[in-house]
């Protein structure tokens, strides 16, 4: 442990959208002195909006080991926010853990996905490799098993209003999402928290809806109607290549509806807003901040 009251906490990724967030709830309960951001330069207008904060700033690339060893001197915790890079998730996050390791980071904590161990999406993979890793290492971890964000399925409400219909390949699956700044809030907290060591955190929102419920939501904010259309796997992917994804990125999309489609999105366990102390945000107040941020051009 440190000599200060408050440990030296490095976030990974810090300036991504989640790892921004995490920063944010961080300094509401820890001096900016004690908070490290990991970024992977220092120039991005997102990394001196950080250092305007007052946190410190270090160059830690997943892709670099070479920049690990020397970020994370002098680290208590670390939050490892998983690789956005899919495919080469686990060699990255292993360079992460094997610098935390050497550098005796005291709690790596790791973003996971909901049930990672026994998850049906092709997701969930690269998690159970990545946790297998943290189990071998020997460093004390715990495990922030991390539901859907709403704002995944929010980011679709401006075609779905071109449109006039939101598709998906969900069924009446139902999804227990939250906010990603609830999440990252679970995340501050976990890493300030004591005896942490272990855990494992399954997270998902207070509510949960079918994609038919949240097209209706979406419907109630725009004041016309916008249908669920219920696509084949297959097609739904299909339908996300058209609209210009990746085809890798758009096949793992549709693969997640599908496994919604089956309960792997759904969790009733209430563990996210029991460790922020708050219920977790509705997708309805989702729907409409996202909405309210609409160009009029697109409503």
């Amino acid at each position: 442990m440190t000599s200060s009251a408050h440990p030296r906490i490095f976030v990974t990724g810090a300036t991504g959208q989640l790892g921004r967030l995490v920063i944010d709830a961080l300094l509401r309960s820890a001096p900016a002195t004690r908070i490290v951001a990991g970024v992977r330069r220092t120039d991005s207008d997102a990394a001196r909006d950080l250092a305007a904060l007052g946190v410190e700033l270090r160059i830690a690339d997943y892709s670099r080991p070479e920049t690990l060893d020397p970020a994370f001197v002098g680290v208590d915790r670390l939050l490892l926010i998983s690789s956005s890079e899919v495919g080469q998730r686990v060699a990255q996050h292993r360079n992460v853990i094997e610098a935390a390791t050497r550098a005796g980071v005291g709690l790596l904590v790791y973003t996971s996905l909901l049930r990672a161990d026994v998850s049906p999406l092709a997701l969930a993979q690269e998690h159970r490799e990545t946790e297998a890793l943290l189990r071998a290492s020997g460093t004390p971890f715990a495990l922030l098993r991390n539901g859907w964000y709403t704002e995944n399925y929010a980011a679709s409400i401006a075609p779905a209003l071109a449109h006039g219909v939101f598709i998906g390949a969900a069924g009446d699956g139902e999804i227990a999402s939250a906010a990603r700044a609830d999440y990252a809030e679970a995340a501050a907290a976990v890493l300030t928290g004591a005896d942490q060591a272990g855990r494992i955190y399954e997270l998902a929102g207070d509510e949960a809806y079918t994609l038919a419920e949240f097209a209706a939501a979406i419907s109630d904010v725009a004041g016309r109607t916008i249908a669920y259309q219920n696509l084949p796997e297959a097609d739904f992917a299909g339908a996300l290549v058209g609209a210009g994804l990746p085809g890798a990125f758009a096949a793992l999309l549709a693969d997640s509806d599908a496994g919604a489609a089956k309960g792997a999105l759904f969790d009733n366990g209430l563990q996210l807003s029991a460790l922020i102390g708050r219920p977790t945000t509705p997708y309805a107040v989702t729907i409409a901040q996202t909405f309210a941020t609409l160009p009029a051009a697109d409503k």
